[in-house]
């Protein structure tokens, strides 16, 4: 379980903006941010993972059930459950993702 705070950080106001659980498979989108409520703890090991601002990132795999997903970001791939995917914020760019 994710613990979330409450904090004051900025959010991207973006029109086009959505979260990583949202991303289409095999496209690829730009990590803008992660959500406010995000514990600092799980912010800092995605960084260490390599989702930062800027990188692209792109859904592999999309098991059924609500089962966890696979992301590629920086040259790796992880698996992220819904309620962390969804903490991180990215924009759609809709290019191919790079193999």
């Amino acid at each position: 379980m994710i613990r979330v705070l409450s904090r004051n950080n900025p959010v991207p106001n973006n029109s086009d903006a959505t979260n990583l659980w949202e991303l289409p498979l095999h496209v690829n989108a730009v990590l803008i941010g992660f959500a406010p409520s995000l514990a600092l703890p799980y912010r800092g090991r995605l960084q260490e993972y390599g989702f930062h601002v800027g990188e692209d990132v792109s859904c592999q795999h999309q098991p059924g059930f609500g089962a966890p997903r696979v992301y590629r970001v920086s040259n790796a791939t992880y698996s992220l459950d819904r309620e962390l995917a969804e903490q991180v914020l990215i924009r759609v760019t809709g290019d191919e993702p790079n193999e």
